[in-house]
Order: structure tokens, then sequence, then C-alpha cells
């Protein structure tokens, strides 16, 4: 479409609104295990807007239900290196049960869009579409070619998302030497004068483990030295009481001194626990890309009361620091001791670059052009995205989906939590910082 009905041009401030909507109504919950609805619906609907202006998208299906929508546009000087803007359409799943509002209606409320998406991703999808159909629409060329991908799976690892188009359609992000996606971009006010960008440029590597002890299986009644749930339990236990060292990454040192020069103090990052308290909803964030960490997240053994079984397991959430791998793995071994086996079900690989070139001068100058009191940080994130695959076909990958935020909003706390939602003028300057950074990339 290309107007209203009142004959005014439609802006992409104009529709991301309702393109957040709509993404966040499509339920593509991914329980990891193929028992969703699957994304095809998702990557349909990205593709019908896509080609609504023009661009000619195609979906790739790594197995039934599981689609990722890729498009290329083309840049007013296409010997430049392209730009990759990715995000995922997967969510976690939520029970509605639990929410104020449903979490697959989309509802707008207290000035927010209310859904399971509303932030990781579909605002970001959101955006990028609304910025991207303006720009087709009123024949704005990108000063560069520009790879849109969608993709599938994000939240269970990108197997059959990214990971699946990586591994077998490589030519599709020919050029690429750059890209932006989610958990960056974001504001945290420190106070009138200064309003801090987080922008993700480090995140942690992954091992998704799981444990398991044998023993020796027997009547509930009889005294059992040999119980597998008791050495499980209390290698589980040692585990998740464990403090890992806190480790000074660069990311982590150039995010203090900019931190520190923001508040007006040099930072210890052996003593946090004061700056935290300053940082309100991001502390969550910045806390945990301290210290390598290791969460135990699920137990299992038996199916009788009165029957010891024969085998424990334990399912743990491992991330570790850029160049800690090494050190997390010895670590873990030795907290949980010779008798607990340790198998990965999902590991990845850390990510961390450099805060520099004409990619983050970019982001500054859209932010400062519509926050004046703007400055991007560097900071590392404590999960994972889809640019851990990109990184195989040597895409530098920034965390870069703007929003500036209110104060009071818990935005750590959104992700993958009960009542997720994004303020409704945080994505519209969202739209509007994206179509500078395009034109100043």
């Amino acid at each position: 479409m290309s107007g209203s009905s009142t004959g005014k041009a439609v802006t992409g401030e104009d529709e991301v609104v309702d393109l957040c909507r709509e993404l966040i109504q499509i339920d593509t919950s991914n329980y990891g295990d193929h028992s969703g609805p699957g994304e095809r619906k998702a990557a349909e609907y990205v593709a019908e807007k896509l080609a609504e202006v023009g661009l000619e998208p195609k979906i790739f299906e790594s197995r039934p239900g599981r689609a990722s929508t890729v498009a290329r546009i083309e840049g007013e000087d296409p010997s430049r290196p392209a730009l990759l803007i990715h995000g995922h359409t997967d969510v976690v799943p939520a029970n509605a049960a639990d929410w104020t509002h449903h979490p697959f209606s989309g509802e707008i409320a207290d000035g927010c869009v209310w859904g399971r998406g509303a932030v990781d991703m579909k605002d970001m999808d959101a955006m990028t579409l609304a910025v991207i159909r303006e720009r087709m629409r009123t024949g704005r060329k990108p000063p560069r070619d520009i790879v849109l991908a969608f993709l599938a799976d994000e939240e269970a690892g990108g197997t059959y998302g990214a990971r699946h188009l990586v591994d077998n359609h490589p030519d599709l992000f020919e050029g690429c030497t750059e890209a932006i996606s989610e958990v960056g971009g974001f504001s945290f006010t420190v106070n009138e004068n200064l309003r801090l960008y987080l922008v993700e440029t480090a995140q942690k590597g992954m091992h998704w483990m799981k444990l398991t002890v044998d023993g020796t299986a027997g009547h509930g009644s009889m005294i059992h030295k040999d119980n597998a749930i008791t050495e499980l339990s209390e290698a589980v236990g040692r585990l998740g009481r464990h403090k890992f060292p806190v480790r000074v990454t660069k990311t982590l040192r150039h995010f203090l001194d900019e931190l520190g020069d923001a508040l007006g103090t040099e930072l210890d990052p052996e003593n946090m626990d004061e700056t935290l308290a300053k940082l309100g909803g991001i502390a969550k964030l910045i806390g945990a890309s301290l210290q390598n960490t290791a969460n135990p997240t699920q137990l299992g053994a038996g199916y009788k009361v009165n029957v010891i079984p024969g085998q424990a397991t334990a399912h743990v959430d491992g991330r570790y620091l850029p160049g800690y791998e090494e050190e997390f793995l010895a670590d873990l071994d030795r907290i949980l001791g010779p008798n607990v086996r340790r198998e990965d079900v999902h590991a990845d690989k850390a990510l961390e670059t450099t805060f520099d070139g004409a990619l983050v001068d970019a982001m500054q100058i859209a932010l400062r052009a519509e926050d004046p009191i703007a400055r991007a940080v560097p900071y590392m994130l404590s999960a994972g995205t889809d640019a851990k695959s990109f990184d195989d076909l040597g895409i530098r990958g920034f965390g870069f989906a703007p929003l500036k935020l209110p104060p009071e909003l818990d935005f750590a706390g959104m992700f993958h939590g009960v009542d997720e939602r994004v303020p409704v003028d945080g994505l519209k300057f969202g739209v509007r910082v994206l179509d500078r950074f395009i034109d100043a990339s």
C-alpha cells in the first residue's frame, strides 16, 4: 500500500505498531522439540510484507513448519560490502494464565504493546519491516546492499534457522561483512544530561549440559549407600551455589570505563554490588557478564516412591566468557566430582568484537540525531544469539535494536518474562534511528 484513506503517505512510524502486534498474534512458540506451531506462518507474513513493496523474498523450510525468510535489497553502491539485518520470529512459550494481557493478543495498554516476543524480538522484526517498507515505497536505496533474514529456531540454538541457512545456503549472505540484530541499542538513563545506549559487542559461549549419575537400584526401605539421587543432588547443589570468579574481558573493561566516566567515578570490577545497585533494569544483564555461570534447570529420577532408581539426571545451562571456556569446563568437572557424567546437549562458541569502526560511528550518529544526550557504549550479552552462526561466515555482529526506554521499565525482566511488553514510543523511536543508521552506514 502506498498511502492511507486520507491520501497521506504511510510512514514506518505509522505502521510499526501494527506490524509488531500482528507478529505477536502469530504464535511461534518454540519448545525445543518441534511440538510448537512452527514459524511458517510468520515467515509467510514477513514475505508478504516485503513482496508488497517490490522485494523478492524467499522462504526456506528446514523441516515442516520451521521456516525462515530472506531478501536482498540493492544498494547505491553494490561494490561495497553488504550489511546483514537479522532477527528471529520464534518465541519462548508463555502461560496465558500468568499474564495481565493474553501473551498472543498484541494488546496495547499503558502505552505499550504487550505479548510474547514484544522485546524478544518481534519489536526489532517490526521496526526492520517498517523501515524497509517505507524506504522501498519512497524509492530510497540504502548506501550498500542489505540482506534481511527473519529466522526460525533462535530460542533453541538456531539449528533449524540461522545454522541451517549458514550450512546449506551461505550464498544468501555473499558479501556481508557486518550485521546487526537483537539485545542491544536499548537505553539506560544516567541523569538528565546523559542516556547510555548499550550495544552488544560480545556474548557468552554456551554449554547446555546433561548430568548423569549411575547407582544401584534397590528397595526404598533398605540402607543404601549407592543412591544416584543423593550423589547427583549433592553435586547439583555444589554447582548451583558456586560463585565463579570475576573475569575482566575487553568488553567489560570498556563498559566500566564508559560507565565510570558517566557516573564520575572509577569502577572496580571486583566490587560491583554498589555499582549494580545503580543500574536499575540493566543490572541483571551486566551482572551476568562478570563471570561464568552454571544454573541447574531440570532434575529427573525415579518412577515409584519405594524404589531407589539406578540413575538420576539433571540439566544445566552453562555460559562462559570469551577466552574462558577451558577454565569453565575444568571448574565444572572439579565441582561435580568423578561420579557425575557430563555431556553437552547443545554447545556454541563465545563472541567478542571491538567497539569501533564506521558501523559503530553510524550508530552514534543515528542515536544522537534522535536523542541529543545519547552515548552508545559496548556491553556483553550473558546469553547468545544467531550472530554465532553468522560469525562462521566472517560476519562481524552487533546487537543494535534501538529503543529509548522509560527509566522505570525493568527491561531485562521482559526477556522470557511474564507481561513482556515494549513501549509504543520506543518502537517509533527505533524506526527513526534505524532509518538514520542505514543512511549513515
